[in-house]
């Protein structure tokens, strides 16, 4: 395997399997071992950093405003000790993104995503058949001992294979494992139109992705399929026209894009019946109401950066409890900024989702200059990411941890400098403890 004699595609590849499926090693190997595999992971890439002398501070103003208003935060914070553990997890997340996009060029991004992605949906089916299969009963995470009743949500797998259910995979939840899969989509494609990969095994994969999104049924991510969809169409069509073309091309696009969105809350109930959800979208109105409530309170600067909301303190503790289940994200990206930084950080946060937006699609449409530069199918990546991450955004908080702050940051700090390429050439293919 080629990527494992690059040491920063095997190290990327490792991170954002940790990143999309951070629960396969909290269920496994319990939350400190988890910790202890984060740890080593802030470690490599920090070594990397050194080792390429990373400047740090070569980041977009928006970004650095945004990182730097969540750590003031704590003076004003309600909750000043979770803010401090939430700035740890966030400072560590953006970190990896900033080395990454000095470290990584856009083609090892690819490899690096292909391979994380290949694991996650490969072990996903592998283990949702041997659950069902094999043990033909629920699953839950090692480690963890509950009294009946236990939440439906708890549970690792439910072993649903056989019976028409959404599956859960290695990440324990549907939603996450359809969100892999939607970016598995996307990077097998785009291996695939580049002949990166052979034809039969990019196929193949591609088929996995696709499946997996079938038996997870996400209506989440299938509107950010959609979108993406909507996007490559968008973007393959203004690489055709003239600068005045394209802002023609972008202005209609934005004026479709709201016709869709006030057609859809017209057409609510309709549209949530066609896909099985709720009128309440699977709870989230009411966590939603709960949300804007608390940001009503403090408006101006928010309760305090927490990113993943702690369940030991108020008012987080009690604040959405469905079915015995404690909710510890907005499902809502916006809104859990507005709630925890308030207007001047939900006004910050835009800025920074804008103009990352406006770098990446001229990334991705404008014609590069240079032999290293990117090919046509590999730049449509940036822009086809960043629609993914922002559509699901409005229904999920995962921009903001993890995977999604990660390749946020990746975009944000790689679109101002067009994604400088790395000289692999000359990094020796062994020695991989020496991280270079």
């Amino acid at each position: 395997m080629t990527w494992l004699r690059e040491r920063r595609v095997a190290l990327a590849a490792f991170t954002f399997f940790t990143l999309l499926a951070a629960d396969a090693w909290r269920n496994t190997i319990s939350w400190y071992g988890w910790g202890l595999v984060a740890l080593a992971i802030i470690v490599l890439w920090a070594i990397v950093a050194v080792r390429r002398r990373v400047d740090l501070r070569r980041i977009p103003i928006a970004l650095g405003t945004l990182l730097g208003l969540m750590a003031a935060s704590i003076i004003w914070s309600y909750y000043p000790s979770a803010t401090a553990v939430g700035l740890l997890t966030t400072g560590a997340t953006a970190f990896i993104g900033i080395v990454m996009a000095h470290t990584l060029s856009l083609e090892q991004l690819l490899r690096g995503l292909g391979v994380a992605l290949r694991f996650i949906i490969g072990l996903s089916l592998a283990f949702e058949l041997f659950v069902a299969a094999v043990l033909q009963r629920p699953v839950l995470p090692f480690w963890v001992s509950w009294e009946e009743p236990i939440p439906k949500a708890f549970y690792w797998s439910r072993a649903l294979l056989f019976e028409g259910g959404r599956i859960q995979g290695i990440p324990g939840n549907a939603n996450l494992l359809a969100f892999a899969a939607l970016l598995g989509v996307i990077v097998f494609g785009i291996q695939l139109a580049e002949r990166r990969v052979g034809v039969v095994a990019g196929w193949a994969w591609l088929g996995a992705a696709l499946a997996t999104l079938a038996l997870t049924r996400s209506s989440t991510v299938l509107v950010a399929g959609v979108a993406a969809l909507g996007a490559l169409g968008v973007l393959l069509l203004a690489r055709r026209l003239s600068t005045r073309g394209r802002l023609v091309l972008y202005g209609l696009t934005a004026a479709a894009a709201a016709g869709v969105v006030a057609l859809a809350l017209t057409f609510r109930e309709t549209l949530l019946d066609l896909v099985g959800r709720s009128d309440d979208l699977t709870g989230r109105l009411d966590i939603w109401a709960a949300v804007i409530g608390l940001a009503e309170q403090r408006p101006v600067l928010g309760w305090g950066w927490v990113s993943y909301w702690a369940p030991w303190v108020e008012p987080f503790d009690d604040l959405v409890v469905i079915k015995g289940v404690t909710y510890l994200q907005a499902h809502n990206a916006w809104l859990d900024v507005l709630m925890q930084l308030g207007w001047v950080g939900l006004i910050v946060f835009t800025i920074l989702i804008v103009t990352t937006g406006a770098r990446v699609l001229s990334w991705s449409v404008d014609a590069p200059l240079g032999d290293t530069a990117p090919t046509p199918a590999l730049r449509l990546l940036p822009a086809l990411l960043l629609t993914v991450l922002v559509v699901h955004s409005l229904a999920e908080s995962r921009l903001l941890i993890e995977a999604g702050l990660a390749l946020l940051v990746y975009l944000a700090v790689a679109s101002r400098a067009r994604g400088v390429t790395v000289d692999t050439a000359s990094v020796p293919p062994t020695r991989w403890p020496v991280v270079s």
